[in-house]
């Protein structure tokens, strides 16, 4: 259980309150920090993955928690954007993001259970909108127009990429039901 994939994903699940907390504090750079930490958790997702298979570590508790540490980090990071901007431009896409990938679970979960998750594996569309996902949440977490009086527009370039996420969440949801819609409707 103790590998060195595991305890990588282990840490990214200690940094979720680490990260939560920093975003709230009255500091000028809070932001830009919770979202350095939310990047770096982002990295060592890659990083556990491609330790666990470069060092046969793969390991049933490292297969469970890995998903879940992803989603908690990403809802977390989703629910703390739709507060801070509190607009319907964040919420709506962030409903969506959230949506999918409860659906997404319970879908894998149930297929799972029928000794067929295979057929719902993670898509190459599913890795982009993790991506887009990712990159999006850290441009809204830092809330950066500019950088030492340089305009880099992080804001602006998130908004344009939790749309792109989304859209490739609700395509990634329809892909996985109708690889999934045999079992589903009982054929």
């Amino acid at each position: 259980m103790w590998t060195v994939p595991n305890i990588i994903t282990l840490i990214r699940v200690i940094l979720i309150p680490v990260f939560v907390v920093v975003y709230f504090l009255d500091w000028r750079w809070a932001h830009e920090t919770a979202a350095f930490i939310f990047w770096f958790a982002a990295i060592t997702d890659w990083f556990d993955g491609y330790l666990a298979r470069k060092l046969q570590q793969s390991t049933p508790f490292g297969a469970f928690l890995d998903p879940v540490a992803d989603k908690l980090i990403v809802a977390a990071a989703l629910l703390m954007i739709t507060h801070s901007y509190a607009s319907l431009w964040i919420t709506v896409p962030a409903i969506i993001l959230l949506i999918r990938e409860i659906y997404v679970s319970a879908l894998r979960e149930w297929m799972g259970q029928r000794g067929v998750r295979e057929r719902v594996k993670v898509s190459f569309i599913g890795k982009a909108k993790t991506t887009a996902q990712m990159l999006a949440l850290i441009g809204l977490l830092s809330g950066l127009e500019t950088f030492m009086g340089w305009p880099i527009y992080w804001v602006t370039l998130g908004h344009l990429l939790l749309y792109i996420a989304s859209v490739l969440s609700l395509w990634s949801m329809v892909v996985y039901t109708m690889a999934a819609w045999r079992d589903l409707s009982g054929r």
